[in-house]
């Protein structure tokens, strides 16, 4: 089975089965703020084009597109339940959206946004552009947030030199222990 079709059985599985919490975290999002209940974020995909990554908006309207952890008291910005989505990760859910439309796969390096030059330079270095980007991935279940880029550049080029099904398999059973212990967010 190639990855390809691996994620669209998978994404499709998915999104039967969080076909209820999507539709009470989207009534949730609507009813704690004012905006749109999905943030359409401007990624990097393979080959570096740009795409929209929807996600929960889990941040106030007027909050600046740059990575959180460059945000100056990131916390301000939190919508009432900005951190339960983000701690729990319901804010990923839509981006099987992303997975069906095939800019994203479940697993390969997190898409930089737009705006984070080193990142993309470094990845693009390293030939870690030619992968497309994950939902979950190696950087992610080894550090997540609190991995300096060029630590996640490192990881990120173990898993362009590891990379298989089996691989894959693992990672996606370490994303999911680790959402469920909440471990590695830092907002």
């Amino acid at each position: 089975m190639t990855k390809r079709m691996f994620d669209l059985v998978l994404a499709t599985i998915a999104g039967l089965i969080f076909l209820i919490p999507l539709l009470l975290v989207a009534l949730a999002v609507s009813l704690t703020s004012v905006g749109p209940v999905i943030y359409w974020s401007d990624r990097v995909g393979r080959r570096n084009v740009i795409f929209k990554m929807p996600k929960f908006r889990s941040m106030l309207v007027n909050t600046p597109s740059v990575a959180t952890h460059l945000l100056n008291d990131p916390d301000r910005f939190l919508t009432p339940i900005g951190r339960l989505l983000r701690k729990s990760s319901l804010d990923e859910l839509p981006q099987l959206w992303s997975i069906l439309n095939g800019d994203m796969s479940f697993v390969g390096p997190r898409p930089a946004l737009f705006n984070q030059d080193d990142l993309i330079e470094l990845r693009t270095r390293e030939g870690v552009h030619e992968l497309t980007p994950g939902l979950t991935g190696w950087a992610q279940v080894n550090g997540r947030d609190e991995l300096p880029i060029p630590v996640k550049v490192k990881m990120d080029v173990e898993y362009l030199q590891r990379r298989s099904f089996i691989f894959d398999l693992h990672i996606l059973w370490l994303t999911f222990s680790k959402v469920l212990a909440r471990e590695g967010v830092s907002h």
